[in-house]
């Protein structure tokens, strides 16, 4: 079954007296309960691209759909957890506000949700935390509440826009074992990041978006050759894309 779809997707923005081309016709299935990695250099359009899927902007041309609904026709906010790449706050609110703020946003209330808050802060080591206001944070622990934002209601389908960003290697290495769990619970989790060391060892398949077309997108195994690393691959593509 299809989780993330996007189907022939366009997108330009005005520059000047004209306009400027971001995705040349994007096409691109992300399936239930996998992992898949969306990278590509700066510019490539990766942020535009999550961010027409989650309807913050419109496509010129195209169609995209989450969990089967359309994009810009239904409701589905309520099937996702999104992490975006710089989360914000309200920074008077305690670590436990904001997550339960979120939760009763998604659906959630009571002594459930407070219990669901507590839950979800204790796994991104945000239990000591949960009591002192958000502008206390460093970014690292900002981008810890962000990914407990997403999980608070439990959805089965997170988009994650660069989920490392601003995290320590303790960090990194908590995201990565909140996302195997994701995967192990059947979840599916579409993200970006330019950390392709981290995209090697967790995705199932991925997708390589250079100059607004996706050069390629299919399993992790076909893409790597026999003692290669994704970031050789990864380099070759972007450097000369015919050949790849």
């Amino acid at each position: 079954m299809v989780a993330i779809s996007f189907q022939g997707v366009r997108k330009s923005f005005r520059q000047g007296l004209g306009r400027r081309p971001v995705l040349h016709g994007l096409d691109l299935e992300v399936r239930h309960g996998e992992i898949y990695g969306f990278i590509g250099p700066n510019g490539a359009g990766k942020s535009t691209s999550i961010k027409l899927l989650l309807n913050f902007l419109n496509p010129d041309q195209g169609r995209l759909f989450i969990a089967g609904r359309e994009v810009g026709r239904r409701r589905f906010q309520e099937l996702i957890g999104y992490l975006p790449e710089t989360p914000c706050f309200y920074e008077n609110l305690t670590g436990h506000e904001t997550v339960c703020f979120a939760g009763r946003a998604a659906g959630l209330n009571g002594a459930a949700l407070r219990e669901r808050g507590r839950e979800v802060l204790a796994s991104v080591d945000l239990a000591t935390a949960a009591s002192s206001r958000v502008r206390t944070y460093s970014k690292g622990m900002k981008q810890r509440l962000g990914l407990a934002v997403a999980l608070v209601h439990d959805p089965d389908i997170y988009i994650l826009d660069e989920p490392m960003s601003g995290l320590d290697p303790m960090g990194r290495h908590l995201v990565t074992n909140i996302i195997m769990d994701l995967k192990e619970r059947k979840k599916t989790v579409f993200f970006s990041s330019h950390i392709l060391n981290d995209v090697e060892v967790m995705c199932d398949r991925v997708g390589i978006l250079h100059r607004g077309c996706l050069v390629f997108s299919g399993p992790m195994a076909d893409l790597l050759r026999a003692g290669e690393s994704l970031e050789d691959v990864f380099m070759r593509f972007v450097q000369n894309p015919g050949s790849a």
